[in-house]
């Protein structure tokens, strides 16, 4: 097994909820650690994948909305600072694959499974072999305690449930 380092000026991780039911929030965590090991990128079945989400660094382009979702209504930063995920089985399906592991928010772990396209490989202006992902999920965020919402005069609330979990990564050899 190797040792594989993600790329972070290649890479992104972030979400999106739908808003006052018409639209969407988009938002990235901006710091996060992640640990890769397999014997060949270009099949990830040998991989095991582990991710640690800084939520103190959520950015959604907007300073209080960022500052409610650190708080207790949310993701409570004082008393859970990362949202964690490790791999548990990675199957082939077709060109891609289904990266499943146990995601922890806020002291819930729950089953999540990943759809990860395999976007293929290259080598970098300095002759290093690269790989490219993309991974996405749905969950729902009242399963991992995060149920803070309001009423709508219209109807609805205004935060909707399902959170879609996107990842966009880079990766290289460990040095």
């Amino acid at each position: 097994m190797a040792n594989w380092t993600v790329d972070q000026s290649h890479s992104s991780v972030g979400f999106e909820v739908k808003h006052m039911m018409v639209s969407k929030v988009k938002g990235s965590f901006d710091a996060y650690t992640a640990e890769v090991e397999a014997a060949d990128l270009a099949d990830l079945t040998t991989a095991a994948i582990a991710f640690k989400f800084d939520v103190a660094s959520i950015n959604t382009r907007s300073e209080d909305r960022d500052n409610h979702l650190k708080g207790e209504d949310f993701f409570d930063t004082q008393n859970f600072p990362t949202i964690d995920f490790k791999s548990t089985s990675i199957t082939k399906d077709g060109d891609d694959y289904k990266v499943t592991g146990d995601l922890t928010i806020k002291g819930v772990t729950k089953p999540v499974t990943f759809d990860v396209e395999y976007g293929g490989k290259g080598k970098n202006p300095w002759g290093v072999e690269v790989y490219g992902f993309e991974a996405e999920a749905k969950i729902n965020r009242e399963e991992f305690g995060l149920t803070w919402n309001a009423a709508l005069e219209t109807g609805g609330v205004l935060v909707g449930k399902d959170i879609k979990i996107k990842v966009e990564l880079e990766v290289n050899p460990a040095a």
